[in-house]
Order: C-alpha cells, then structure tokens, then sequence
C-alpha cells in the first residue's frame, strides 16, 4: 500500500468523526437555546381533512368509532393515540384528565392488546368520551404518527388544526391547544 492511499484511508475515518461531533455539538447547543426541539415533529397532514378509518373498541368500553362519527361532531375534538406500554402515556394521563373537563377526548389504543389497553385507561378514570383499538397500527400510519404518546385537534368537519408529539398537560392546552378553539 501505497503512502498516498494510507493517508486517504487515515484522513477520512478522522474528518467523518470530526463532522459528526461537531453536528452534534450543533444539535446540543441548539437544545440549550431552545432553538431545537427533537419533541416537535411536524405533521404533514395538519390543515388536511382525517384519514378514512375504522376501529374497534376496547373490551368493556364502547364500539370503537370511525372517521365519519369524528367528522359528525359539532364541536372539536381531541384524539390522543396512546399505549399502556407507554411510559409517557402513563404520566399524560392526569392531565388529559383535565383537559377532558374543557372538551371531548377521543382515545386510539396504538399497537396495543385491547384488554392491556382497556384495563389501563380504566384503572384511574378514563378520560375519553370515546376509545377504540389500532391494534396493528395501521390507522396511526395514515394521520402521521411517529410514537406515542401524539395528539390532534380535529374542527367540525373533521380537519386537523394542531398536532402534539409529547404528553399533554393543562399547559400545552392552555398554550396551543385553547388559543387554537378561540379561533374556531
């Protein structure tokens, strides 16, 4: 080998490194500013009519519903995909608790057994109007979810106007959700 071809396959494992650190010098420093935030996944389908779906429901907690029944309302709604395997799932619930005393929750059991799901929103109160099981996913593919736990606020007629990928609390809907309904 060569003198030329060692310093190649030398130089480049050493500037690959060296980019890599300092993009995630970059990502880390934008963390610290504010000015990245890897929670805010941004939805395509946000300002686009629901997808066309149907589900089941959970054992013990209604029929499931449908894009049509979502579309129907005549108030927004709030669809929150979550899982009882979710640990962040667990920690939203008190305050999707209260954020249902303020408007009707729909829940989507995301890649769930329907009895796990069942038996965890019922353990300390559901806080959804209605529920139904995506057992396979398939349903969360269509509206763009990444992971759970993920959220959207769906208008009368059934667009979707905002979309949350992290665990809600009274002040996220204070702060996007809330100011979003004041507008409808």
């Amino acid at each position: 080998m060569n003198a030329t071809r060692r310093g190649i396959l030398t130089a480049v494992p050493i500037i690959g490194a060296g980019v890599l650190g300092v993009g995630f010098w970059r990502m880390l420093s934008d963390m610290r500013s504010g000015a990245f935030d890897p929670r805010a996944v941004k939805n395509p389908n946000v300002g686009k009519p629901i997808p066309s779906f149907a589900m089941p429901g959970l054992p013990g907690l209604g029929d499931g519903f449908t894009d049509a029944e979502l579309k129907a309302q005549h108030r927004p709604v709030l669809v929150n995909f979550f899982a009882s395997w979710c640990i962040p799932c667990v920690a939203e619930m008190p305050g999707l608790r209260a954020i249902s005393r303020n408007m009707p929750i729909w829940g989507i059991a995301y890649e769930d057994k329907p009895e796990n799901a069942s038996a965890f929103i019922q353990r300390d109160g559901s806080p959804y109007a209605r529920v139904a099981s995506d057992r396979h996913g398939r349903v969360a593919i269509d509206w763009g979810v990444t992971g759970v736990p993920e959220s959207f606020l769906v208008a009368p007629g059934g667009r979707i106007i905002w979309h949350g990928s992290a665990a809600l609390d009274p002040q996220i809907y204070e702060a996007e959700i809330r100011p979003r309904l004041a507008g409808l």
